[in-house]
């Protein structure tokens, strides 16, 4: 069998050309629509993709070839990983890539937060000078809680380590899992101690809207709210409902519920009240799904997806 490989999506040259170097013959197929890539998928023993095009079970079926599917980032809620295990196909993704990126965006979007600085900022080029109305806080002492503790909750934690903060986590499928950065908790104690909260979680039936009404009243202190997971993991009509009654005091969100599967847009969402709410929150900040896009995690994602590819020795 010939070792054909449709690149679904965009993505950095090293992948074609490091495929093409191993004895892969590369179709670029970035710009073929679902029915056109439905008609040819039988061709190809592998497919790359981004987020494009959900890989369900009627182009599983199609692929009577395939053997992989590689994913450019970390989440797969597009693939139907089950059914994929069900047919033989190893399914690949590189959240090795991007870790870093998502760690330092968290950093960056907290202590964005915590000083105040979008709203000094606006201020300051307005003409305006205030000082005591933008007195800032200390990450220093406070108690950052993760939930999901893989790449990037690790690397988050990671990043935590020089603030003096203490940092605790929560992982359902994890344990045993401390690695000096944090410290291996249950749900009881994110609960109690957490000043800050950040998703690092995967979109499953068990996150879809797991920040909820129900979750946030569970929580003994206001918190400060990060996702940079996937948008569908927090409510936003609950967490509109928590800003208002300052049960959650500041919010950092990469990702909104409102996206569309590609990530590349969203809904028009202006007209949507709980999204004009926070655009008009000076304590929330927004970010259009960067936090794992930066110059260097594009080399990176596309260097650890090739190894694993080649990797399965097809």
């Amino acid at each position: 069998m010939r070792k054909k490989v449709l690149l679904i999506d965009t993505v950095h040259r090293i992948i074609p050309d490091k495929l093409s170097e191993n004895g892969f013959e590369i179709t670029i197929g970035a710009s073929l629509s679902r029915t056109e890539i439905l008609e040819i998928i039988g061709d190809y023993c592998g497919i790359i993709i981004r987020s494009r095009i959900n890989v369900d079970k009627e182009l599983i079926d199609k692929a009577l070839n395939l053997r992989f599917i590689a994913r450019v980032g970390a989440g797969m809620e597009s693939i139907d990983i089950e059914y994929c295990k069900r047919k033989g196909i190893e399914c690949l993704n590189s959240p090795e890539g991007n870790r870093d990126a998502v760690g330092e965006h968290s950093i960056g979007m907290l202590l964005n937060l915590l000083n105040n600085l979008n709203k000094a900022d606006r201020q300051v080029k307005s003409g305006i000078w205030k000082r005591e109305e933008n007195r800032g806080q200390e990450l220093n002492a406070k108690t950052v809680a993760i939930i999901g503790y893989g790449n990037m909750g690790s690397s988050f934690a990671k990043k935590l380590s020089g603030f003096g903060c203490k940092v605790i986590s929560y992982d359902k499928y994890k344990s045993n899992y401390s690695d000096g950065f944090t410290i291996e908790s249950d749900m009881d104690s994110i609960f109690n101690e957490s000043d800050i909260l950040s998703f690092h979680v995967p979109l499953t039936e068990e996150t879809y809207y797991l920040f909820d009404k129900k979750f946030v009243d569970r929580f003994k202190k206001p918190i400060i709210l990060i996702n940079t997971s996937r948008g569908q993991v927090v409510k936003t009509s609950a967490l509109v409902q928590a800003l208002k009654s300052r049960k959650v005091i500041a919010a950092a969100l990469d990702v909104i519920e409102y996206e569309e599967t590609s990530f590349e847009k969203t809904s028009i969402v202006t007209n949507i009240p709980d999204f004009k709410y926070l655009v008009s929150c000076d304590n929330v900040i927004l970010s259009p799904h960067i936090a794992g896009w930066t110059v260097e995690s594009k080399i990176k994602l596309a260097e650890v997806l090739v190894t694993k590819i080649l990797a399965l020795k097809l």
